[in-house]
């Protein structure tokens, strides 16, 4: 079986050349080049065609993202991992939307790049363990804002059951005498759920609770 062959975007030698004696361990990858920015990564791409590019992302002439993006156009065949001490969402994203085929923290474990290389030239894609936690926290808070975005959701339980009545015809004396409640209360609900929704009087609420799909016709 042929060797993985790996290309090192770096600006630090030390770097380099721990990465390389790093990945001749592994047994089935070779380091083919070196490269210090980007600039020279993409035409080392052109010249030694690697399977992977390990790529960092802050160098000089040509930064990691932009040499991603031109390798990730111009040689589809070779995979891109960013490795890089960088592992918020400021970047993390940007590297995605690049082309890169993953992500791993220069904090990681040895094992961990050696997996990572492995997953993107077998045609995965891969994760550090808290780049993905980040990915996944990020869906979450973004889940969460779409949800607030719907004022309905903001209605309380007791609003909503009033929003239903009142689009079902009832009036403020019969709600009250169902919910066991003042007329008082009931006009206080009745106030804050239109002004969460936006509604100013009792046609649009009832337009809206038929899109909303509370009540049918």
């Amino acid at each position: 079986m042929q060797p993985i062959k790996i290309l090192v975007v770096d600006d630090h030698t030390i770097v380099r050349d721990g990465i390389s004696a790093l990945l001749s361990l592994a047994g089935d990858m070779e380091v083919v080049g070196e490269a210090t920015n980007g600039s020279e990564a993409v035409k080392m791409v052109e010249k030694l065609k690697p399977d992977v590019v390990l790529m960092d992302i802050a160098m000089p002439l040509m930064g990691g993202l932009e040499a991603t993006r031109r390798i990730s156009k111009d040689f589809p065949a070779t995979k891109v991992l960013v490795l890089t001490q960088y592992d918020d969402k400021e970047y993390f994203f940007p590297v995605l939307e690049s082309g890169a085929s993953g992500f791993i923290s220069k904090a990681a474990a040895s094992s961990e790049l050696v997996t990572g290389i492995r997953s993107v030239h077998a045609g995965d894609s891969y994760l550090s363990p808290s780049v993905a936690r980040l990915l996944v926290d990020n869906y979450r808070d973004t889940a969460s804002e779409r949800l607030t975005s719907d004022p309905y959701e903001r209605l309380t339980e007791r609003e909503r059951e009033i929003l239903k009545l009142l689009a079902e015809g009832f009036n403020t004396a019969e709600i009250a005498g169902m919910l066991v409640i003042t007329p008082k209360t009931v006009e206080g609900h009745k106030t804050n759920l239109m002004g969460k929704l936006g509604i100013h009087n009792r046609i649009e609420l009832v337009k809206y609770a038929l899109r909303k799909g509370i009540i049918s016709i």
